[in-house]
C-alpha cells in the first residue's frame, strides 16, 4: 500500500462518522421544517357559559402545543348548534378535536399523544422513558379523571348522598402517596403526563377535596409554567370576545 493510500485509509473512518452526524443534522432540521409547516389546528366552541370557561379541554391541547414550541391556530364549532359536520368530525358532539394536515382526531388524551409523538419536549424518546409517560397519561385519564368527573358532576347538581366519595378519597390519596415521592411523574422531568395529571386535578372542587398537601405542591407547580398561563389566558379571552359578538 503507498503512502498516500494508507493515509487514505486511515482517514477514511473519521470522514464518515462526520458523513453520518451531517446527515443526522440535517434529516433532523428537514424533520423539524416538516413540523413547523404542518397546520396544527386546535377546534373548540365558539362560546361557553361562564362555568366551564378556563376549564373547556382544548385548553389541554393549546397548552401542549405551548410547551412544544409548535405553531397552531384556533378554530370553532358552534356550541348551540352541534350539526352535522360537528359529529363527522367528533361523534359525541364534544371538543376539542386536533386537525394536523390531512390528519383528523377526537379526544384530547388522543390529541396530545398525537402531539407528544411530534415533540420530545412532550415525551421522552428512549423506551423507559416514553413507556412511563404513556402510563402515567392514561392514569390521568383511567384512574383519576373517571372519578373526578362523576363526583364533580353528582357535588354541583346537589345530590343528597355522593356514593363516590369513598372512591374519589381513594384515588387521590393514592395520588398523593406518590406525589410525595417524586417531582415529576416520568422521565424525571416535565412531560405530558404531568400537563395531563394536573389538569384533571385543577378542578376547583376536586382541588379543595381533603388536605393532601404533595398534590396541591404538584398542581401549583405545573399550573406556574407559562405555556399553562398563555393557553389559559388565550382561551379565557376567546369566550370574552365571543360574549361581544353575542351582545
Amino acid at each position: 500500500m503507498t503512502g498516500d493510500a494508507e493515509a487514505l485509509h486511515i482517514a477514511a473512518p473519521p470522514v464518515i462518522a462526520r458523513l453520518a452526524t451531517q446527515m443526522q443534522s440535517i434529516r433532523l432540521q428537514v424533520q423539524s421544517g416538516l413540523d413547523r409547516m404542518s397546520e396544527l389546528i386546535v377546534w373548540t366552541y365558539d362560546w361557553v357559559p361562564e362555568g366551564p370557561r378556563g376549564f373547556v379541554r382544548d385548553i389541554r391541547l393549546r397548552w401542549a402545543c405551548e410547551e412544544a414550541g409548535f405553531g397552531y391556530s384556533v378554530r370553532t364549532v358552534p356550541f348551540n348548534d352541534r350539526g352535522a359536520d360537528h359529529l363527522a368530525r367528533q361523534p359525541f358532539g364534544q371538543v376539542p378535536f386536533l386537525s394536523d394536515g390531512e390528519l383528523e382526531i377526537f379526544e384530547s388524551g388522543a390529541g396530545l399523544l398525537h402531539l407528544a409523538r411530534k415533540s420530545e419536549k412532550l415525551m421522552p424518546r428512549d423506551p423507559v422513558g416514553e413507556a412511563q409517560t404513556l402510563q402515567w397519561a392514561i392514569a390521568a385519564l383511567n384512574s383519576i379523571e373517571m372519578v373526578t368527573v362523576p363526583w364533580w358532576f353528582l357535588e354541583v347538581t346537589g345530590a343528597e348522598d355522593n356514593h363516590l366519595t369513598g372512591w374519589l378519597e381513594s384515588r387521590l390519596d393514592h395520588m398523593e402517596s406518590v406525589l410525595k415521592e417524586r417531582e415529576w411523574l416520568a422521565a424525571d422531568r416535565f412531560t405530558v403526563a404531568d400537563l395531563l395529571m394536573a389538569d384533571v386535578l385543577r378542578v376547583a372542587r376536586v382541588r379543595s377535596f381533603g388536605d393532601r398537601t404533595a398534590t396541591e405542591s404538584y398542581v401549583t407547580r405545573i399550573t406556574e409554567r407559562p405555556s399553562f398561563k398563555k393557553a389559559h389566558a388565550d382561551q379565557m379571552a376567546h369566550f370574552a370576545a365571543a360574549d361581544k359578538i353575542r351582545s
